[in-house]
């Protein structure tokens, strides 16, 4: 209870009332949320904002505010076609029966299942088998939260074909509503550096390089590191308590290697800036850098910044535009502060920037990082 107390006082003192949810909510206009990326990747537009300035430009541009020495931070995961559509069969004294079942992949277990959501869930029996063809099939082992436990068949290079070959991009539910998943998404919702196979989002903000950017950055002395955070479906639930310290984050598999903390300690001792690319990275980084200075780590981070956190990594951000009311408006207000980010989102809006997974982009750099 004194700890509540304290902290209530804390926030109070700081915002001058306590954080609600509707702090971090405006309206956007249906026509801006994209459905479809600009092509090519890089003729995106881009917001910067520089401390108090805000300028227009496009993606391609984004060498003209980076310097020698800025390190940017990749996030490496790779997106799988999460959505799949099979079948199950059944014998009984009617004779066979089959029933169609959709599944969503949401994350891979420790057992080697993966959880997931089954839809009719109660149309498939522990033990029992969904067909979802090029030879790729499940087994329910278990149901927990809703969510079903599937173990497959294949693993390894052969499983990664398989879903290649049946399963759909997991487009975002804000696109999915709009329109179905197609071949396209294949290469549009996949970064040009995905390596670790495992996420059922895409870390949005780096659908924006293609390697002709990673080469001039590289050229004018941008460095560059990976860290792999798989990002979960999780990433696109609301929230929804009105008090936003009581808000439960969902948690995701990250990792950074001891090279990547190494790189990153030598551009801070050396004056650089590190940019993560897009709140994947940002959230990784930080969580592992909660001591003070950024440690090799691996494990689930359920980290939520929200304004009053203290950024030990990041100086600056690129990031899209996020959900009204969601833990990601909340972390770029932490970096930016709730006045001049309502600013920023007001500009983009008035601008027609495109928002959300495949819209257009940012550059937020605060004062102290120009």
């Amino acid at each position: 209870m004194v700890t509540t107390l304290i902290l209530d006082d804390l926030f109070t003192g700081l915002y001058g009332h306590f954080m609600q949810l509707s702090d971090f909510d405006f309206d956007l206009p249906e026509d801006l949320i994209a459905t479809r990326p600009a092509v090519p990747r890089t003729s995106a537009r881009l917001l910067v904002a520089q401390g108090a300035q805000t300028t227009d430009a496009q993606v391609h541009d984004l060498g003209k505010w980076l310097r020698a020495g800025d390190r940017m931070i990749l996030n490496d995961t790779k997106v799988i076609p999460a959505r799949l559509s099979g079948t199950r069969a059944r014998t009984s004294a009617q004779g066979l029966t089959e029933a169609r079942i959709d599944v969503t992949l949401l994350e891979p277990q420790s057992n080697g299942t993966w959880a997931a959501l089954l839809k009719p869930l109660k149309k498939v029996k522990l033990g029992e088998e969904v067909q979802f063809g090029a030879g790729l099939s499940a087994t329910l082992e278990g149901v927990a939260d809703g969510q079903g436990h599937l173990r497959f068949n294949l693993d390894g290079d052969d499983f990664e074909a398989a879903l290649n070959q049946t399963g759909a991009m997991p487009l975002p539910p804000y696109i999915a509503a709009k329109r179905p998943a197609d071949e396209q998404d294949h290469h549009d919702y996949q970064t040009v550096f995905a390596t670790h196979t495992g996420a059922v989002a895409a870390p949005t903000a780096s659908l924006h390089f293609d390697q002709d950017l990673l080469d001039e950055l590289a050229a004018l002395g941008v460095q560059f590191s990976r860290v792999t955070l798989h990002v979960g479906a999780g990433t696109f639930l609301p929230v929804k308590v009105d008090d936003v310290l009581t808000h439960k984050m969902h948690s995701e598999w990250g990792r950074v290697s001891s090279k990547t903390a190494d790189e990153v300690n030598a551009t801070k001792a050396a004056g650089g800036r590190v940019i993560p690319v897009g709140t994947t990275a940002l959230r990784l980084i930080e969580t592992a850098a909660r001591g003070g200075e950024i440690e090799a780590w691996e494990g689930d981070t359920d980290i939520f910044i929200y304004p009053g956190f203290t950024f030990n990594v990041a100086d600056a951000l690129m990031t899209n535009f996020h959900l009204p009311k969601s833990t990601l408006m909340m972390l770029v207000s932490a970096l930016m502060g709730q006045d001049r980010l309502r600013e920023i989102y007001d500009h983009a809006i008035a601008q027609n920037y495109r928002f959300f997974s495949y819209g257009d982009s940012s550059l937020l750099i605060p004062d102290q990082a120009d």
